[in-house]
Order: structure tokens, then sequence, then C-alpha cells
């Protein structure tokens, strides 16, 4: 976590831009930053920082030299955020070098000096478990498509054909400093393009514009494209790592597009001196004597990406490993492919759209919300847009457009681990699942959650992280809604008797209609509870939907007293889990959450989580057929099939991060989870919902 050994604890800061940088201490691993210092506090400092060799570091370095302190320079990481640094998305790398600046080839860095240093047992860089690390990340850069910025799409198929020679030659923007400092060849841009077409006779050209250019925030180099001849010219952001697979030799100056070009063991030569030439991996037009070491890939990776840098957890803000932010950057890529294009959600309320936007967000796509069909036909629906609808809705309407335009519905529905607080509440949910064939509660058809885990083939790390996350949600005392106050049953009267848990469901939920067959209602569940289990000790437990009144739940509980012992409303899913021998449902998802503590269950309709061998099944569902453990199951359920997202950065999180910020979020609510909610304060969230969704719609 950067290179940088006895950090210092006070920094003096005179950028207002650098003092801006979120969580900038946890980055300089600093007790406290000062921002222009006062006279006098110079003794209280010990270091000073600006921004790598900008001119308005000039304030800075004569603070530091005056005073006889080390000056820092920063640069972003090569692996730095999901969007531009223009665009205001903050860095999740920073470098912080002692020596100088690792694109200045004029004067040495500390990148310089550690890939320069002798081979041997002081060397850094020879170590077998740091190669491990560089050949797994670089595994990921490569799987996931991963750049120094992650929100440009992967090329579409205009370069179909991979059977012609290409070539990349890749701009980069005008007055960059690792061009100006970067000793470039005399032919400069102009004499690189040039060579690239001679040196390569009959091979197409292509020439990488730089995001910052295309986003139209600055200006290139290339100004002679005109004059040769098959040139292909990218005026769109694409994602360099899909480029590479395309092409077969790499031109560029100092751009760090040629670092990555040689992660995916392309040719590179380069017409300036980067970080990464010198080495003896790239072809360099120009000489770099002080670079005297011969370096492998790992090894460059390893000193320029693992060991120099300093990242940050996107969710945390704590110091963290590149792993971390290489799993993020790799999640928001995943999500924005899928969310790509034009998505039309068909009846969605206006307090939901807020929340129902973040979890559909990807740079470039358009999302409307629509109360018809034809409201989205006149909206421009086509072959190549998504529909979306909420749960299993079924509308004529919605099924002819599908059909007229060849695409399927996706469904949209809470996930397990969705909030502090009722759906019905309007909370806004941690968590979605957006099902592309189904719908996991309807077991009438097949659904991606039960193609997940039919299919997947669950690696040791799969399932190690599951039950670490399952052993986390126990012990947290987590649940789906998280409402409910804290308080033990008082099971006093039930003896010796083994103690069966019921817990009630919203009557017409879809669950049921769909999932059940002979037995649809909670008193004919607990009608059959009894006749199973005779000299059970009973324990009865409505929804909290029909507790909060805001669904309906059939039978007065004086009828439901004739087949239990025991009724509780204000208690939370952990505490009446407590309790448990054996947990018996209709589709309830209090059901998965018994297995996940180990609890017997017996289920009397189809939910999701039975027909895998660890249930007591009433009823058979014929597709699957496979023997689940445990574990795989809250891998498919919980790790791959649904989607999480931070609720205050806005992106795709993991599961891990929404069971620690639930608990946060409860621990701070203490015992006042109470089920019922008052009318004022309801109206209240759902103007607040709406008015956030104005607002992200622009």
């Amino acid at each position: 976590m950067g290179y940088l050994k006895n950090n210092p604890k006070t920094i003096a800061v005179f950028s207002r831009g650098i003092a801006k940088i979120p969580f900038l201490k946890n980055f300089l691993q600093a007790e406290k930053v000062i921002f222009r210092p006062r006279k006098g506090q110079a003794s209280e400092i010990d270091a000073v920082v600006g921004w790598g060799e900008k001119s308005n570091t000039r304030t800075a370095r004569l603070y530091a030299s005056r005073h006889h302190l080390p000056y820092l320079a920063l640069e972003d990481g090569f692996f730095r955020s999901v969007g531009l640094g223009v665009n205001g998305d903050p860095p999740l790398s920073l470098i912080v070098d002692d020596i100088g600046t690792y694109y200045d080839a004029r004067s040495p860095s500390r990148l310089e000096a550690m890939l320069n240093a002798s081979t041997g047992p002081d060397d850094p860089l020879d170590d077998d478990q740091l190669c491990l690390r560089s050949k797994k990340c670089i595994e990921t850069i490569l799987h996931a498509r991963l750049s120094k910025y992650n929100s440009a799409p992967d090329i579409t198929d205009e370069l179909s054909d991979t059977s012609c020679n290409r070539v990349l030659v890749v701009d980069q923007t005008f007055g960059d400093l690792s061009v100006v400092h970067g000793t470039m060849h005399e032919g400069g841009f102009d004499g690189m393009l040039r060579a690239a077409a001679e040196e390569n006779p009959g091979a197409e050209i292509i020439v990488k514009m730089h995001p910052d250019v295309l986003a139209k925030k600055k200006q290139g180099y290339l100004t002679s494209v005109g004059s040769v001849a098959d040139i292909t010219l990218f005026t769109a952001p694409v994602s360099p790592q899909s480029l590479f697979h395309y092409v077969d030799r790499v031109y560029t100056v100092t751009s760090q597009v040629g670092f990555e070009a040689l992660l995916a063991q392309k040719p590179v030569t380069c017409f300036g001196a980067p970080f990464y030439a010198g080495w003896g991996l790239t072809d360099d037009r120009v000489p770099i004597s002080r670079r005297t070491q011969k370096r492998s890939l790992e090894a460059l990776f390893a000193a320029a990406c693992i060991l120099y840098p300093t990242y940050i957890d996107p969710d945390s803000g704590d110091p963290c490993e590149i792993e971390t932010v290489l799993d993020h950057l790799a999640r928001q890529r995943h999500y924005f492919a899928r969310n790509r294009g034009m998505l039309f959600c068909v009846g969605f309320s206006r307090w939901k759209q807020a929340s129902v936007r973040a979890f559909l967000r990807s740079p470039g796509n358009r999302i409307h919300f629509v109360k018809t069909a034809a409201q989205a036909a006149r909206s421009g629906f086509n072959a190549n847009s998504r529909l979306i609808v909420w749960g299993r809705k079924h509308r004529l309407d919605l099924n002819r457009l599908a059909e007229e335009y060849g695409v399927q519905a996706w469904r949209m529905e809470d996930g397990f681990l969705r909030s502090i607080g009722l759906g019905s509440d309007l909370t806004a949910p941690a968590s979605l699942v957006l099902d592309t064939s189904g719908i996991y509660y309807d077991p009438t058809c097949p659904s991606d959650l039960e193609r997940i885990l039919l299919a997947s083939d669950f690696s040791k790390e799969t399932l190690d992280r599951a039950a670490h996350l399952r052993q986390s949600i126990v012990a947290t005392r987590l649940s789906k809604y998280n409402v409910g106050v804290r308080k033990q049953l008082d099971l006093s009267k039930a003896g010796d008797r083994p103690i069966v848990l019921v817990p009630g469901q919203v009557e017409d939920d879809a669950s049921i209609e769909l999932g059940c067959e002979d037995i649809r209602t909670n008193l004919d569940l607990l009608k059959a509870v009894r006749e199973k289990r005779p000299g059970a000790f009973v324990v009865y437990k409505p929804h909290p939907d029909v507790v909060g009144r805001n669904r309906k739940g059939g039978c007065p509980l004086d009828r439901m007293r004739e087949y239990c012992d025991l009724i509780v409303e204000e208690v939370s899913i952990a505490d009446f889990l407590d309790a448990a021998d054996e947990v018996h449902c209709m589709t309830s998802l209090v059901g998965f959450e018994a297995l996940l503590r180990g609890l017997e269950v017996h289920v009397y309709g189809k939910p999701f989580y039975s027909g895998w061998g660890l249930t007591h099944d009433r009823h058979e569902v014929t597709r699957r057929g496979r023997a689940l453990s445990l574990d795989m199951l809250v891998a498919g359920t919980l790790l791959t099939y649904p989607r999480y997202v931070n609720a205050h950065s806005g992106r795709f999180t993991t599961p891990e991060h929404i069971v620690d910020a639930l608990r946060e979020a409860r621990d701070a609510a203490g015992n006042a989870l109470a089920i019922k909610m008052p009318w004022t304060r309801r109206q209240l969230r759902k103007l607040a919902h709406i008015w956030k969704g104005i607002l992200d719609a622009g």
C-alpha cells in the first residue's frame, strides 16, 4: 500500500484541488493535513505535497525548500477510477513519490529506483508471492478489460475481421506532462504515425484518441491522420483492452495504453520514455541510459501497480490492496455492460424510480420510466431496447410489445438483503435482482437464479467467501428487512416440547400464487403444521407488512390461535429464529434465513431454496435435480444473483459491504425499529424519494 516508509504524520497542502481529494489523509497515511499553513506552523509539518510536475506546485516546492521539508509528488495511480478525473470522479489510487515523478524521464523517480535496484536477496521485486499476485492481477485486468479509466464500453463489431494485420497508434492530450517530460522522439506524434505505416506495409492503422479529447476536455497531438492511408480513427470512447484483441502491434509516445498493451502481450514501440520503457520489454526509439536492469512483465507490474501506489477501498475509504480496487472496477464494468442501451421501465411507482436508477446506471445509457406499452412505443422502443417490469406482472400490452419487437421482458425484484425497514414503508433497497428469464419466486418456469444454481461450478474461493458471508449474516443477526424490536421470546409454557416456528406471509403475494399448490393461506399452513407436529410448541409470526397494515394477511389472529401456541408480532427475525428447532413455511424467505442458521426447514410450497436437497419438501420441482451444499446455495443466491449498491457512493458493491452497512444502520437505530410506521412519516419518505428521482433524471 504505497512504497514510502515512515510516512509523515502532518502534511502541508497548497492546492485546493488536492485538499478536496476524498480520503486524502488515508491516501497519504497521515494523521493531519494542513491547507496553506500559516506563518509559524512549519515546525508542525513533516512534509509538503504537490501535484506531479505541474507549474502550480512552485509554491509548495518553495515552502518545502525554505523550511527544509521533504517534497512529495502526487499523481493518479495506473488504475485510477471508474470515470474520468476531469468529470469529477474521485481517485481510487494515488502515487506518492519522494524522489521524483514517474513520467519525468529527465530524472529518477521512486518507481525507477525500485525497478533499477540490483537483483538478488535485497530486491523487493524478487519474491515468488509478489510474482503470483502480479499474474493474478493481470488475469483480472485482461478478463474484465480494465484500464486507468473504466467507463468506456467494449468495442463493437466494427473490427470483427481478425484476419488482417492491424497496428494501433495512440494519441495523447496536447501538453500532457508525460509527453513534455518524456524525452519524445524528434519525429513526434506525426513521425510515429508515419513510422507505423512504413514499418507495417499493408497493415490497417488504427488511431486511438485520448478519452479527454473525445470528451472535448482537451486537444490531441495527431494532425496528419489524413495523410496516411488505411486509417481507422476511433472517435468514440472504447476500452483499450477490448481493442487489443484486434491489433497486432502498438505504437505510443508515453501513453499508459502502451503499458496496458504489454499486459495483453502485444509488441509495443515507444517514441518516448514512459515508465515501462527501458526494461527490455519494449521497442524503444529513445535511449534511456539510466535504466540498466532487465525486468519481467510481472516484476514491472508489481513495482508499478502493487508496491508503488496507495489504494483506497471504494466502500470504506480505508487503505487497501490493489485487488480490492480491481474487483470494484471489474464489478462496475460488468453491470455497465448489462445496463447499456435504452432501458424502458414500465409501471414503476414514482417513489421507486430514484432507487431503481442506481441499479441500472451505465455511462451513456438512457432510462425511460413509462406507464404503458404504448408510451414506451412512442418514446422510441425498438428491438434493441430492454423491457423491465417489476416482479411477475402479466399485462397484455407488455406481452404484445415484447412479441412485436422480439424482446424478453426482464423482471426486477427486491434482493434478499434489502434494507433497514419495510419496502412497503418506502425504504430504499440495498439490493435488487434483475432476472432476464423469469423470477426467483416463480417455479413454473426457469429463472436466472435456478440456472446459476444448476450450472455453476463454484470454486473453493467462492465457497469460502459464501461461508464467510453466511457466518457474518448470522453473527450480525441480519435478515431481509431488519425490523422488529430486540427481545427474547417467552417460551416458558413450551416445556420439553420441540419449538416449531411458522412465519406468516402476505396471502396475495406472487410467490404464493405461483409457488403453492394445496396450501395457500396462513391458516391452512398452521393447520398442516399442527397435523404434522401435533406435540410441538408452535409459534406463529405474522408477516411484517401485515402487522404494519400495509398488506392483507388473511384470517384474524383469533382463528390462528386455534392451531398455534403463541403469536409474536414486534420481534426481529433473528430473535424469532434463535428459539427454533424447526421452521415450517410456504415460500417465505424466512425458510432460507433459517437454513443459514443450520435449522431444519419444512416447505409447503416451492420456494427458490427448495428442491436442492437442503429442505423437507411437500412438492417436487423436477427441474432442480442437483444436490447443493448450503454454501453453494448461498454463493448462487447472495453472491451471484443480486446486484448491490452502496447508498453513499452510488456504485455497485458487494454483499459483504451491505452486511456491514445494514448492521451499522440497525445499530444506530437502536431498539426503535418498530414495524408500524406513522402515516405522516411514510408520506414524507415518499415525497423525498420522488424528489430524488426528479433530480437524478436531470
